[in-house]
């Protein structure tokens, strides 16, 4: 199972977790993530640390995991900063990033590890708009790979360098979040459903919602695009229009599936076409 909606800490997340962290106080990051990684080194994970510094610097943001000596020599825990892999101002290409996650899933995998997991404070890769677009594609579909693969990740912004716009623009591409600022969530589901929408889509965050559907880009399957919609609680009617022209342009009906009353009304009211809503519990 998946945490999805507000997490409070970073304990007991599933090895599909894809938890999207903001933070104030640095040393309290430090500590949120070393509860993540220490989870994952006890489920027999292999845990990595991403940052910004020298590489010795990271290592000491890990002391207080218990047995952390040990993993590191042993390779069931490792760091990497950003500033030997990236230039200041570098572009994250999207399908490029997914694959070096999932090439280092498979290798712990094939180690004997029941898995991977990687806290990362991915500050320094948004602080443009072309970063920031490329890196919430990222987030959508690294989010795909992980419901697929043991592969679980805290992704950290710093609150004083990321505002509220564009972490909102980040934190809607992910399950789970300890910050509400998006009001909803556009992410993976798994099995052939296209993505899952949870939470509240109105007039206030209309326009994040159109920007995250376009860099979500859903893809139908065998002619339906559907949405598992289990945690929906409000979608206003651009919204809904917005989902259904998203649909038809791709020669597609909508599916929705949703326990909430609304989608019915808002459907017949304004007559839309090629949209199926599927009542769930």
């Amino acid at each position: 199972m998946r945490r999805s909606g507000l997490v409070t800490h970073a304990r007991e997340l599933g090895v599909h977790d894809h938890v999207c962290w903001r933070y104030d106080d640095r040393a309290d990051f430090r500590e949120r993530a070393r509860e993540f990684l220490a989870d994952g080194l006890a489920r027999g994970q292999r845990i990595g640390y991403v940052g910004t510094g020298e590489p010795a610097a990271l290592v000491e943001d890990l002391r207080g995991i218990e047995g952390i000596d040990e993993a590191l020599r042993s390779g069931a825990a490792g760091v990497a900063s950003l500033d030997a892999t990236y230039r200041v101002g570098a572009v994250v290409e999207p399908t490029a990033q997914v694959r070096t996650y999932a090439e280092a899933t498979e290798a712990a995998l094939a180690a004997g590890f029941t898995g991977l997991r990687v806290a990362a404070d991915c500050t320094t890769l948004v602080r443009t708009p072309e970063q920031l677009a490329a890196f919430a594609r990222y987030e959508h579909l690294v989010d795909h790979y992980m419901t697929g693969h043991p592969f679980s990740a805290m992704c950290a912004y710093a609150g004083a360098e990321v505002d509220d716009r564009a972490f909102a623009q980040i934190a809607c591409m992910h399950p789970s979040s300890n910050d509400a600022a998006a009001g909803f969530r556009l992410h993976a589901a798994g099995g052939r459903v296209a993505a899952a929408l949870g939470g509240e889509v109105d007039l206030f965050n209309g326009d994040l919602f159109a920007v995250a559907l376009e860099r979500a880009d859903l893809r139908p399957d065998g002619g339906r695009l559907v949405l598992e919609a289990g945690d929906l609680a409000f979608l206003d009617h651009r919204a809904l229009l917005r989902l259904a022209d998203h649909a038809a342009g791709l020669d597609a009906s909508l599916v929705l599936r949703t326990p909430w009353p609304g989608v019915d009304t808002l459907v017949d009211m304004l007559g839309i076409t090629g949209v199926r809503v599927e009542r769930t519990a």
